[in-house]
């Protein structure tokens, strides 16, 4: 492991005071490619790799399929293996982690002072003058009241999001979005909707100015965290699509991970300020469990908590109370466990419901705590 430039500097200033014999703790960050002490194999690994990693037929396109599982601990790459044609160097897919990417890249923007939370979107997006009461902050909890209906493919005819992406409202996501009607006051209820992470993206646009706007998420995100495998796709009024539609490699993604598992520090740099980062880790406030999904994952600010809230049980029983995860379609996830300085990275193609985000964790869990006792 070698010692970082911040790290460099700490023990510096420990000799310059006379505290040479202080305890410095080195921290290992990516630079143009992360540093790798992968686990010993153990039966607790083969039990991870049998459950993410199985035979599956693929004329079905039934079961679990991982293309890629990554896991970084403490900033180390210590497990890491992909399914062809998935490798090391493809920008995957990520659907739904793209709202917390999007989260992010907003979060460089709120320490630049370029928006309030308590803000009306419409002062950022003009279409959105029908809606004035929604504020920035609902739409990043996704609480705006409109009338939206987030039904994937079991449900096409009547789904909001399927209508938005791929007809009616694909030239202009966030427009499409605008034209829904209100259904319920701004902030008194969660209602899941990719059509909220679409106008974020758009009043980011005028938040940042329009020509600023093409590489804003390199500007202020990307390139920052040396990560270049980023494809983020824009519709046809020139918005990038952050409920869905950003490829990046597994290892890329993880850089984010790390980026929110260090509370928004990047080596000596604060990326996103603390008050960002707290918001993003801290429950909506007036979200309540669905009777019919009490394990249901907690929205934060685009990300989601693994908080007990409403009597509710922890959505993931097996991890750390404070772990945040990123979440997309079949069975995209980034998980940032802070306690255990830990970012675990999967992309998947699963196609039923027969994939356990929580087993899967709990071995990925047991398998590296195995490594460090040995």
């Amino acid at each position: 492991m070698s010692f970082t430039l911040l790290t460099a500097r700490r023990l510096t200033l420990a000799c310059a005071f006379g505290l040479a014999s202080a305890v410095v703790q080195a921290e290992s960050w990516p630079q143009t490619d992360w540093t790798r002490q992968l686990a010993a194999p153990s039966a607790a690994l083969s039990e991870l790799e049998a459950y993410a990693f199985p035979a599956r037929d693929e004329a079905t396109r039934k079961g679990v399929r991982s293309d890629a599982v990554l896991v970084i601990r403490d900033g180390q790459v210590v497990y890491e293996r992909y399914a062809a044609p998935t490798h090391a160097a493809t920008p995957h897919l990520s659907w739904s982690m793209a709202k917390s990417v999007l989260a992010t890249t907003m979060g460089v923007a709120y320490g630049q002072g370029l928006f309030k939370l308590d803000a009306p979107v419409a002062d950022y997006y003009p279409l959105f003058a029908a809606h004035p009461q929604v504020k920035v902050g609902h739409l990043l909890n996704w609480a705006s009241g409109l009338d939206w209906q987030e039904d994937y493919e079991y449900a096409p005819l009547k789904s909001s999001v399927v209508a938005m992406l791929y007809t009616r409202g694909r030239s202009d996501m966030a427009a499409f979005t605008a034209a829904h009607s209100a259904a319920a006051e701004p902030g008194a209820h969660f209602r899941y909707s990719s059509g909220d992470s679409n106008v974020l993206s758009a009043a980011l646009k005028s938040m940042v100015g329009t020509e600023a706007y093409a590489d804003y998420p390199w500007t202020a995100l990307f390139s920052p965290l040396g990560i270049t495998s980023a494809v983020w796709e824009r519709d046809a009024a020139g918005t990038f699509v952050g409920s869905s539609y950003l490829y990046m490699t597994a290892r890329d993604l993880a850089r984010i991970g790390l980026l929110m598992q260090r509370d928004g520090r990047w080596g000596e740099q604060q990326l996103l300020p603390k008050a960002w980062v707290d918001f993003n880790r801290t429950p909506f406030a007036n979200y309540q469990p669905q009777a019919d999904k009490p394990n249901a994952s907690v929205p934060g600010g685009q990300w989601w908590l693994n908080a007990a809230v409403g009597g509710a049980p922890k959505p993931w029983p097996d991890a750390s109370n404070n772990m945040l995860a990123a979440s997309g379609h079949w069975g995209q996830g980034l998980y940032v466990l802070p306690d255990e300085k830990l970012v675990i990275v999967r992309y998947a193609d699963d196609r039923d419901d027969s994939f356990d985000r929580n087993h899967f964790l709990k071995l990925v869990l047991a398998a590296l705590a195995q490594e460090v006792q040995s």
